[in-house]
């Protein structure tokens, strides 16, 4: 048996070519100017993921992960961090295009600030190859987000202008310390204590699980002033630099990083305070609130790099399909293959425009030119969202596994990592379970249910495609009947239910999104609808057309 090389190490390969959807999205975002710029650029990003990126990122996954340095050889304590020389190329490379920077200042070349549309643009061909140092870029835009939108000036000049650097400066990645032991996902648990000395702080306790540990310039954490009430409202929000201005380690440690199972890239630690100096961000009584905004901002990136996940899943099972042969035949050309594939390349279709529609309302939500409403349902939508995505993520990285047969469970393959990465999409930014909660909060203190199917059925009203719009206005009536009873269940039933609900809800989204684009788009789009139709709402029964197979070579 001829055994086939990784199709990456084959194949020239740029992300951004032949992406249809996003370019379909980007035409529809950006005025022209910003268009032909962001076009530009994501073809130069787009092929650098998927070479020079890509070999760096299983460099650093088999052999070159991080490793700690807690002492020096005079035994002093320096808490470094080394990560091999491709990663740091890496980290250089995707910084100076503006990933991070060019939300918060101008690009050079147009005279106008970015957005986030186009961050997550570059974000979603970045996860395509490295989902773990996607990590570090959320992170630091958490970061960014939290300094520009409460820090003083001085702050800013101080840290905000290095967590933008484009390449013109001294580069400050970012990061975010939440989870300590005792806490987990409780954050109004936590312990660790700031104590004022002077104008500012000064932190002690420990954090638990903290990304980019050793590499982040500055990290916001959250602690409690002495004296401060317990719970989330006593929390208060500091900026920390990782050192002092005279380059020494600002009296904190890490004491271990983690073993982890994937996302092998970043750096995760366990760091103890011992008086690192700490500056307020903010108003002191509303840290818990401001992290929550970084949370949202979060998880957006997480259902970002899932979509780029399910990408280059797809780009390896089409690939492999395609050039393997099996009893006298390619691989894709037998029905059920081309049923797998057709599946895959719908749904990843629907979710990416979903992400991004998602992400309009987000946009118009940090600009503060949202409704209270509006404010409600970008809530409900990231929560959603960010759920189903890294549900999927591992759906495709097992099907692309299964494509593959016995090759794609050797790490000679980029499925194994793509897979490895996949699993802890569900488990950042809130797992399914912490997200059930967010639905149920937003339902019982806001009656986020009502926005929703408000919402989506003003959408229906647009859309003049009446076979594939009935189909989703009968679900939408079905969902809007169960979550008029999910509101008004006890606390043991509405917990009980809440996953399950957030998945149909998510369904709902996709679905009348998918429909929008069938009529808009026509073609191949509306075959795309079709299959992601029947296959999420099953409505095909055995014995029926073979769409999958009859659309596979327009919409694979």
């Amino acid at each position: 048996m001829k055994v086939l090389q990784d199709v990456t190490e084959q194949t020239a390969r740029n992300f951004f070519h032949d992406n249809q959807t996003l370019q379909l999205i980007l035409e529809k975002t950006l005025d022209a100017d910003f268009l032909d710029f962001a076009n530009r650029e994501l073809t130069v990003f787009g092929e650098l993921c998927a070479n020079d990126i890509d070999l760096r990122a299983k460099h650093t996954d088999r052999e070159g992960e991080p490793k700690l340095k807690r002492y020096d050889k005079y035994g002093e304590e320096v808490s470094e961090v080394w990560v091999n020389d491709g990663y740091k190329k890496t980290i250089q490379e995707t910084y100076d295009t503006g990933i991070v920077g060019y939300v918060h200042k101008e690009i050079p070349a147009l005279g106008v600030k970015g957005n986030y549309t186009y961050s997550f643009a570059q974000g979603y061909l970045l996860a395509h190859a490295e989902p773990g140092f996607y990590c570090p870029v959320t992170l630091t835009m958490a970061t960014a987000y939290l300094l520009d939108h409460y820090a003083d000036e001085k702050l800013k000049e101080r840290f905000l202008t290095p967590v933008c650097s484009t390449g013109e400066g001294p580069l400050f990645e970012g990061a975010t310390f939440l989870t300590e032991r005792q806490g987990g996902s409780d954050v109004g648990a936590n312990v660790v204590k700031a104590i004022k000395e002077g104008n500012n702080y000064r932190l002690y306790g420990e954090k638990y699980f903290a990304s980019n540990a050793g590499m982040c310039g500055v990290a916001m954490v959250l602690a409690r002033i002495e004296g401060a009430p317990g719970g989330s409202k006593g929390l208060t929000l500091f900026a920390v630099p990782w050192r002092k201005d005279n380059g020494e380690i600002n009296r904190l440690r890490v004491r271990r990083l983690k073993d982890k199972l994937g996302v092998r890239a970043v750096p995760s630690g366990e760091v103890e305070f011992d008086g690192a100096e700490a500056f307020v961000v903010g108003d002191p009584t509303r840290g818990f609130y401001y992290m929550m905004e970084a949370l949202n901002l979060s998880r957006i990136c997480n259902a970002v790099a899932s979509i780029g996940i399910m990408r280059r899943a797809l780009l390896e099972a089409k690939e492999y399909a395609t050039r393997r042969n099996a009893f006298g035949k390619r691989l894709a050309d037998f029905p059920m293959v081309r049923d797998t594939l057709s599946k895959l390349a719908a749904t990843l279709h629907v979710e990416v425009a979903t992400v991004f529609d998602l992400i309009g309302l987000y946009e118009k939500v940090t600009a503060g030119e949202a409704t209270e409403q509006e404010v409600i349902l970008n809530r409900l939508n990231i929560a959603i969202m960010k759920k189903e995505t890294a549900e999927q993520a591992i759906h495709f990285a097992h099907e692309a596994i299964e494509m593959h047969g016995g090759n794609g469970y050797i790490e000679d393959f980029v499925t194994p990592r793509l897979l490895r990465d996949a699993q802890v999409l569900t488990v950042w930014e809130g797992t399914a379970n912490i997200l059930g909660l967010e639905l149920i909060r937003l339902v019982n203190k806001y009656s986020a249910h009502i926005v929703f199917t408000d919402v989506m059925q003003e959408r229906l009203k647009k859309i003049t495609n009446n076979e594939q719009k009935q189909i989703v206005v009968n679900q939408l009536k079905i969902l809007t009947e169960e979550l008029s009873k999910f509101a008004n269940l006890d606390a043991d039933l509405q917990s009980f239910e809440a996953k399950k609900l957030a998945k149909k809800m998510a369904h709902v989204y996709e679905s009348i999104v998918a429909i929008e684009w069938a009529e808009k788009h026509g073609g191949r789009y509306e075959k795309l609808a079709e299959v992601y139709l029947d296959e999420v709402w099953s409505l095909r029964e055995i014995g029926d057309p073979m769409k999958t197979v009859q659309y596979f070579e327009e919409i694979v």
